[in-house]
């Protein structure tokens, strides 16, 4: 079905209201060209800031390329959707926990569902909404989940700009949302990229523990936490894990340092409703779960893609670096003989932390 201006500005209006009406608290347009970002994503790439994510390497430019990765594309729906939970002094609380060292942080995002699950359905009955319209179309939606520049995209379309941290910042919201995309092939008419708001703020470089950021929108995954302790599927390199602290899967201290999320928009969903007292859990009783446990406990969440081996490496790193304590010691004694030769490397670091 082909449509006329007229009529692609009408459809436009209500894929904003049906946005809204299924959670997403932003969408906007973009074309399809982000040229001007391959150099910088290959300058990336041939530094190895990627780390042991060969399938960026692999997938090259596809991911500036999106009529490449999905022939027919013409257009680009970005949308956003808040994840904080709805209360009050949230980022005290965050600050606090950090540094209490008994207890376990776990980033934001993942205490609840996991978004890849909710923002994809969400996406797809956007995108069978439109068709309703149009008639069958060619699209397909994304979220994090294959090459897709969605922070460029995003920002080409007016949702928000790229701050030093890499991620994506806006007025209204801070950096606290998760994006997701729907690939189309109707014209749909574009909307006009933001300004970007930083200045000379450097609070979210001067923050990060490893020093990740390395300059203002350059980000070496390597000696990033949420690399190592998500992506990093091996041994946690020696010179990060002090550094690591209690942080067990992820880490959200530049976005917690960060004005603009003094702005940051919340989200009474239940989809991201806190599971299993992950807000407040404590290293020690977490390293106490067997493998059935945790795979039950993180059914449906995006914890459980790390294993639980990884798990138990990343919680014994953070014992590791808690005070000494009789119950810490005797957890870490517990795990001396773990059949993972990953887990016993760390648990055997962890003590050596505490003679």
């Amino acid at each position: 079905m082909s449509l006329n201006a007229e009529q692609l500005q009408a459809l436009m209006l209500q894929i904003r209201r049906w946005s809204s009406e299924l959670g997403f608290s932003g969408v906007a347009v973009s074309d399809t060209d982000l040229s001007i970002h391959e150099p910088g994503l290959q300058a990336w790439l041939d530094a190895g800031y990627h780390g042991d994510m060969h399938y960026m390497e692999s997938h090259g430019m596809k991911r500036a390329r999106p009529a490449e990765l999905v022939p027919g594309t013409i257009r680009v729906l970005s949308l956003r959707m808040d994840y904080l939970p709805a209360d009050q002094g949230w980022r005290e609380r965050e600050r606090a926990r950090q540094n209490d060292a008994s207890q376990a942080v776990i980033s934001v995002y993942a205490r609840g569902r996991d978004y890849h699950k909710v923002l994809r359905q969400r996406l797809q009955q956007l995108a069978d909404k439109i068709a309703s319209v149009t008639g069958p179309f060619g699209h397909r939606v994304f979220t994090d989940s294959a090459p897709v520049m969605e922070v460029e995209l995003a920002r080409k379309a007016g949702l928000g700009w790229r701050g030093k941290h890499t991620l994506l910042l806006s007025r209204d919201a801070g950096s606290w949302f998760f994006l997701g995309e729907i690939y189309v092939d109707i014209p749909l008419p574009v909307d006009t990229p933001t300004q970007a708001h930083c200045g000379t703020c450097t609070r979210c470089m001067a923050v990060c523990p490893t020093q990740a950021i390395r300059a203002p929108y350059q980000l070496d995954a390597r000696r990033c936490i949420s690399y190592l302790t998500i992506e990093l599927k091996g041994s946690i390199p020696l010179e990060f894990r002090p550094l690591i602290g209690n942080r067990v899967y992820g880490c959200d201290d530049c976005q917690l340092i960060c004005p603009w999320n003094a702005f940051a928009q919340s989200n009474p969903a239940s989809d991201f409703a806190v599971r299993h007292g992950l807000d407040a859990a404590r290293l020690v009783d977490l390293f106490a779960w067997t493998e059935a446990e945790f795979l039950s406990r993180m059914q449906g969440s995006a914890i459980r893609r790390i294993g639980y081996v990884r798990w138990l490496r990343n919680l014994a790193v953070g014992l590791g670096n808690a005070k000494p304590s009789a119950a810490v010691i005797a957890a870490l004694n517990a795990r001396l003989d773990d059949p993972s030769a990953l887990v016993r490397e760390h648990v055997q670091w962890a003590l050596a932390q505490h003679t």
